[in-house]
């Protein structure tokens, strides 16, 4: 097979693999389990790999890499517009087949993994800021409310005593 360009729509345990010869012709489309994914692209050619850049994309990318290919992520609003028909694995496979074919395509830089754990890092500590925020929010309402709760019950002794 002489695939020059390969569209992979990652998911959780079955991915779209889409894939089409230099005229555009498709000579791949198919679903592909997780486990066999680098073992049937091991056994392509190297090529042009496009996946949308999401979840486990970097982690994929690196790995494709590794095998020869040359990989680009794309940004999946970007991929969108080339869809034909509904969403799925396989039409999702093919659009981001063809777009990862455009001049015009904005790539995103695949991270290592030094730099996926920096910014998982930065997400557990802007998480625990806001959940900080939100307790103290939380307590100083509380505080307000039992001041309330006492000024109101102490008018209310008073204007009685009066």
């Amino acid at each position: 097979m002489k695939v020059k360009t390969i569209g992979i729509d990652l998911a959780k345990e079955v991915f779209g693999v889409h894939g089409v010869d230099a005229r555009g012709k498709s000579l791949v489309h198919k679903r592909v389990s997780r486990k066999h994914l680098l073992g049937l692209l091991a056994k392509l050619k190297p090529c042009l790999v496009g996946m949308e850049a999401r979840g486990s994309a970097h982690h994929w990318a690196r790995e494709i890499e590794k095998l020869g290919h040359t990989v680009k992520l794309m940004s999946p609003q970007f991929v969108a517009p080339y869809r034909k028909g509904n969403k799925n694995d396989p039409n999702d496979a093919e659009a981001i087949c063809e777009a990862v074919t455009r001049p015009s395509m904005r790539f995103v830089p695949i991270k290592s993994e030094a730099q996926q754990d920096l910014q998982a890092l930065h997400r557990v500590r802007e998480q625990l800021l806001k959940s900080r925020t939100a307790l103290g929010q939380s307590s100083a309402r509380s505080a307000r409310r039992a001041w309330d709760s006492r000024t109101a019950r102490d008018r209310a002794l008073t204007s009685a005593d009066g």
